[in-house]
């Protein structure tokens, strides 16, 4: 009598051997970076929510440059939108240009909505600074909190897992707009002023290399070049008054959304260096653009953590 060997069953998923899942989002043990994470998160939480009261300026509306050009009102700090507007679309047209695989899926979906939520922010802001008050502040606030959860969950993505990097951004999407709507009814700013430093010192944290360096096949954004640029869009900020009368035509406002937009380059640099590293010798898509290194963070060849091709159960 003839005995049919029996089928070994693997322990690997089905979803993972046929390839129909995205490798690094399914579930299994979380990794200590993950933890550590978690509980900077929840540390955030409980700021927000018990935090003191943080009433907003009684001032928070006047800008110092009113001026109308062109028949567009406080025209300045409307136009100064526009740098938004054109990192968010030329992002967006430089992701079309990464080979599939290049990126894992939480980084290009990340990407993509960092690149989006430029396009939402230029809209919000210019809307709001056409006529400011508190209605148009809850629109430029929504928009801000789309390109806070791209980076935040690229940060996350980048150097922690693709898990951390959709929650993170997850995380963002939802805490965002509470935030904005409690304002809205109480004038408490204490959970946006959390969603929005505390986000950045989180990604600022992640900056860190000997830390938490870049995984394979994630973006390599240089994190504190964001961060130095946003710093500087809120100095410019804080001094709105201080640099129209020093300078007679600018305003500190002003000078606050293009350096907040020019935070956005690291973001298309990495994106490009992908690009241009394309198989077979092809030309870069922006062949003008300096070149950055795929792997690298802060200039550095170290520090990246290789995985294998469909990932481990914590990534």
């Amino acid at each position: 009598m003839t005995h049919r060997p029996v089928p070994s069953r693997s322990r690997t998923p089905a979803a993972l051997r046929t390839g129909t899942a995205a490798p690094g989002l399914h579930r299994g043990p979380l990794l200590r970076t993950e933890i550590a994470l978690l509980c900077v998160a929840l540390a955030l939480l409980a700021l927000a929510c018990l935090g003191p009261v943080l009433p907003a300026s009684l001032h928070q509306h006047d800008f110092a440059d009113g001026r109308t050009l062109w028949g567009i009102p406080c025209a300045m700090d409307v136009l100064s939108n526009l740098p938004f507007a054109i990192a968010g679309l030329w992002g967006l047209l430089a992701l079309r240009r990464v080979r599939p695989g290049a990126l894992d899926v939480a980084s290009r979906g990340c990407a993509q909505l960092f690149f989006g939520g430029l396009i939402a922010t230029a809209a919000g802001s210019a809307v709001y600074h056409w006529a400011p008050g508190d209605a148009g502040l809850v629109w430029d606030r929504l928009g801000m909190v789309l390109p806070f959860a791209g980076l935040l969950g690229l940060a996350a993505a980048g150097r922690v897992s693709q898990r951390a990097g959709a929650l993170a951004a997850a995380a963002v999407l939802l805490a965002g707009p509470l935030a904005v709507a409690w304002w809205a009814r109480t004038g408490n700013l204490m959970p946006w002023a959390v969603v929005q430093i505390g986000g950045m010192l989180v990604v600022a944290m992640l900056a860190v290399p000997a830390l938490f360096p870049l995984r394979q096949r994630a973006l390599a954004v240089h994190l504190g070049a964001v961060i130095g640029l946003y710093a500087l869009a809120k100095l410019f900020e804080a001094a709105d008054h201080s640099v129209l009368d020093a300078t007679g035509w600018v305003s500190g406002h002003t000078l606050k959304h293009l350096a907040a937009a020019a935070a956005a380059w690291p973001v298309l640099l990495a994106v490009h260096a992908l690009g241009a590293a394309a198989p077979h010798g092809k030309r870069p898509a922006y062949p003008g653009l300096p070149q950055t290194m795929v792997w690298g963070q802060n200039g550095a060849h170290s520090g990246v953590v290789r995985e294998p091709l469909h990932g481990s159960s914590a990534k």
